[in-house]
């Protein structure tokens, strides 16, 4: 009897504990993903304070412009990650000023969404930012440096991170400050889809929100329609994930890895991913496409937006010259191509640069081959309208020849040959040209040309008598695009053609 209290004492003790120690364990987990860490003042910053949200008022913008996407990941010290995807504060300090001082003016999500939908086109220097992953470094870092600069930016979350693996990621209340602040407001980047799986039985893995799964215990993909309950449950998921913590709606999203096609298939999965997305976001965004698709016209008809990845090893220098290269122009801008060397981008593989192949100065790569460049295809995306008078000489047979594309980048281009004895139109559909028409013309090492795109056709006239045409297949943001042109030397003992003038006009 003596020893029978103290036993049950310490049952009772034990009980107590294992009744506890749940509790306390989800507490503690809970504190975890309420918790809120101190913020670090921003590089060079005196004082604590932190600034309003500002920008150019809207009644003092000049002519709008397309606004310039700029995509970050990590706001970190060495010392917490030496990924390629982390900047520094000093250096996300150094390149918010450079913009602040070019006068550069940021946008929330609401505005640029509006843009992308049909509204008023944001002041000339105009720039978006946005994060991946929603990292710990957003909060600590970036924040009080956006507020240093007057600047606001978008966070898109993986939302079953947030609170998890602390301190990487945010917690849901370093969230909820953070749009209080008004500086920034949040988007969707899946909710546990930002991951690689197995996609196939030899164990090939891609992103799981863009690739079908492998089912091992089944040894078969998955089915397009298991794909899509998938993938639609948990983009809602997240969204539900943001909403219920009081957040707006995403409006926009972000491809993990900029994948959008799992390096499977572009058929059926791609287009189901792609539908899924276009019914519940304005536009997705991604580092890397096939063509160019800065925000504007040709983007927003994709329902896709490419943005200016910034890294580790961005300098000032390469963020300013990146935001200019993909800074809208208008045609009235670029009457003179050739004397912009530094604005073609050759996609030849012969190593060229410059203009000087496509002048006569050369230097040439080879006797013989093909050379070609699109001139500032980034910024001239959303060209329509314009006019393009070039003069090609050095023509000798076929094989010697010249070519301008118009629309360059649309899912409509249209090619422009010139040849010794011929005009041909090209137009490209199915993974390669198709000729669509040929004219005869007198036998001549020269022609001039001149060609017009219009809303729904392009129309070329060689040495001013021969006219050809085609009708444009695409509509809208899908027709538009710039310039890009070619040079052939198909025969050893001949020179290369090349182009005695060229000039760019608005009709």
């Amino acid at each position: 009897m003596t020893h029978s209290a103290p036993k049950r004492a310490l049952l009772g003790l034990l009980a107590l504990t294992m009744v506890c120690v749940p509790f306390y364990g989800a507490w503690r987990y809970e504190e975890s993903r309420r918790a809120v860490t101190a913020q670090e003042a921003p590089p060079g910053s005196r004082s604590g304070g932190a600034a309003a949200v500002g920008g150019t008022p809207a009644g003092r913008r000049a002519r709008g412009t397309a606004p310039v996407v700029l995509a970050y990941h990590d706001i970190a010290r060495d010392h917490r990650s030496r990924s390629r995807y982390t900047v520094t504060p000093e250096a996300f300090d150094a390149q918010l000023a450079a913009l602040s001082a070019a006068g550069y003016r940021t946008l929330g999500s609401e505005e640029f969404v509006a843009y992308l939908r049909g509204g008023p086109a944001p002041g000339p220097r105009s720039v978006f930012l946005t994060f991946d992953d929603g990292t710990h470094g957003l909060w600590v870092h970036a924040d009080r440096i956006l507020a240093k600069y007057r600047m606001r930016a978008a966070a898109f979350l993986i939302t079953r991170a947030v609170g998890s693996h602390r301190p990487y990621y945010l917690s849901w209340d370093e969230v909820g400050r953070m749009h209080r602040s008004g500086r920034w407001d949040f988007q969707n980047h899946t909710r546990d889809l930002h991951r690689r799986a197995a996609v196939d039985a030899s164990g090939r893995r891609s992103s799981v929100l863009a690739g079908r799964l492998w089912l091992p215990g089944e040894e078969r993909r998955e089915s397009e329609r298991e794909y899509r309950r998938r993938v639609e449950a948990d983009l809602d998921r997240a969204n539900d994930d943001i909403t219920r913590h009081g957040l707006p709606a995403p409006d926009l999203f972000a491809y993990p890895f900029s994948e959008a096609d799992g390096h499977i298939s572009v058929g059926p999965t791609n287009r189901i991913l792609r539908a899924a997305l276009a019914s519940r976001f304005a536009a997705a965004l991604t580092n890397s496409s096939a063509r160019p698709l800065p925000a504007g016209r040709r983007a927003a008809e994709a329902r896709e937006v490419r943005r200016v990845e910034i890294t580790a090893g961005t300098a000032v220098g390469d963020l300013m010259a990146d935001v200019e290269r993909w800074t809208a122009v208008t045609p009235a801008a670029c009457p003179a191509p050739l004397t912009q060397p530094a604005l073609w981008q050759h996609e030849d593989r012969a190593g060229t640069t410059g203009v000087g192949v496509f002048t006569g100065a050369g230097p040439y790569p080879r006797a013989t081959g093909y050379i070609a460049a699109a001139y500032r295809p980034e910024s001239s995306a959303d060209w329509s309208g314009y006019t393009v008078d070039a003069r090609a000489g050095g023509l000798r047979d076929a094989r010697n020849n010249v070519r301008l594309i118009v629309r360059d980048g649309s899912l409509a281009p249209v090619a422009v040959g010139l040849s010794y004895s011929y005009v041909r139109l090209l137009e490209f559909r199915g993974g390669r040209w198709h000729e669509t028409a040929r004219r005869r013309l007198n036998d001549s090492a020269g022609h001039r040309v001149r060609i017009t795109v219009e809303e729904d056709r392009t129309v070329a006239v060689v040495d001013g008598r021969t006219r050809i045409e085609q009708a444009v297949r695409a509509a809208g943001g899908d027709a538009t695009g710039g310039l890009r042109v070619s040079v052939r030397n198909g025969g050893p003992g001949g020179a290369w053609p090349r182009f005695t003038s060229l000039a760019v006009r608005p009709r």
